[in-house]
């Protein structure tokens, strides 16, 4: 069962286009240091969309063998079924704890062959499963529920926002767990999750998925400490002078919500490198605005931690 700030890492790529697995190394061993409650190797944040098995490997092995058991490591899986059931077995064999479920590729997806479709993942390897509701892979209610039932699956994020539908979802997914003893969690998988916290803690879903603790866990740890002690001036200040303006500078290019925090993580001080296309790099213009931003949340994150310790 995860709880605090989940780290999902970035992946590293060496000028010649490589997996640079030190710096990876190095990137999951200051994440550690930080304290988050999970480290999710290899998903989006990751850019799980550009690598290819073999490299997926790399990425995953790396990660469980700098965690060393600190926390669990979750990887992703999905896209087209016989890669799924694939990268499944690898995330197994290189010693994940489990695996995040993303979307199949391209087509759309009935209900019941989204069903089918976790269920044959699931039955890759010997992982447990958390699912992701996000894209093209749309669970309704019923859905979620079912498989939820299932003996692997022991979380259901949610990446779409829409807070009526999950709201039902949640209730869903507990009535058909009523009386069983199994572990199972919710999460907040939106874009620059701690925006929308407020409100998915409102119907009971508590944790969340941080890009930002790549970059700035000081932030990252600011904002929860403030959403689980009823701290609404420093969570209302960091929405607004560092959360939203991260948002308002996302959305101007798509991708941006990978490229921003990888190029965040180098201004700090770890070069990572660039995003693989069709991502794309940020401009110089808005790398200036990004370093702009993540310093007022530091400034922020430092004034909350010295109240805090009083």
């Amino acid at each position: 069962m995860f709880d605090g700030v989940l780290f999902f890492p970035v992946t590293p790529f060496a000028r010649a286009g490589h997996i640079d697995k030190a710096a990876l190394a190095e990137h999951v061993g200051r994440g550690l240091d930080a304290g988050p409650g999970g480290v999710f190797a290899a998903c989006g944040t990751g850019e799980f969309h550009a690598l290819d098995p073999e490299e997926y490997g790399e990425v995953v092995r790396t990660a469980v063998e700098t965690t060393a058991g600190r926390v669990p490591v979750f990887a992703g899986t999905g896209g087209p079924l016989p890669l799924a059931w694939r990268l499944s077995r690898i995330a197994q064999d290189a010693g994940a704890d489990g695996l995040l479920l993303l979307p199949p590729y391209l087509v759309e997806s009935p209900p019941a062959g989204l069903v089918a479709y976790t269920r044959q993942v699931a039955a890759a390897s010997e992982l447990p499963l958390i699912v992701y509701n996000r894209s093209n892979a749309r669970y309704t209610p019923e859905a979620a529920a079912e498989v939820a039932r299932l003996e692997k699956v022991v979380g259901f994020k949610d990446g779409v926002g829409d807070l009526d539908r999950l709201s039902r979802t949640v209730l869903a997914v507990r009535s058909a767990l009523a009386g069983r003893d199994k572990p199972f969690q919710f999460f907040n998988g939106m874009p620059t999750a701690e925006v929308t916290v407020p409100a998915y803690r409102g119907i009971g879903v508590e944790l969340y998925s941080s890009a930002v603790f790549c970059f700035a866990p000081e932030i990252s740890h600011a904002f929860h400490r403030a959403v689980t002690t009823g701290d609404d001036a420093t969570r209302d200040l960091l929405l607004r002078d560092f959360f939203h303006p991260l948002v308002a500078l996302r959305d101007r290019v798509p991708g941006y919500a990978v490229s921003l925090v990888k190029a965040a993580v180098t201004l700090r001080g770890h070069d990572v490198g660039g995003v693989r296309p069709p991502l794309t790099d940020p401009a110089p213009q808005h790398l200036e605005r990004l370093r702009r931003i993540v310093g007022t949340g530091l400034e922020i994150a430092a004034r909350s931690g010295k109240e805090a310790v009083r």
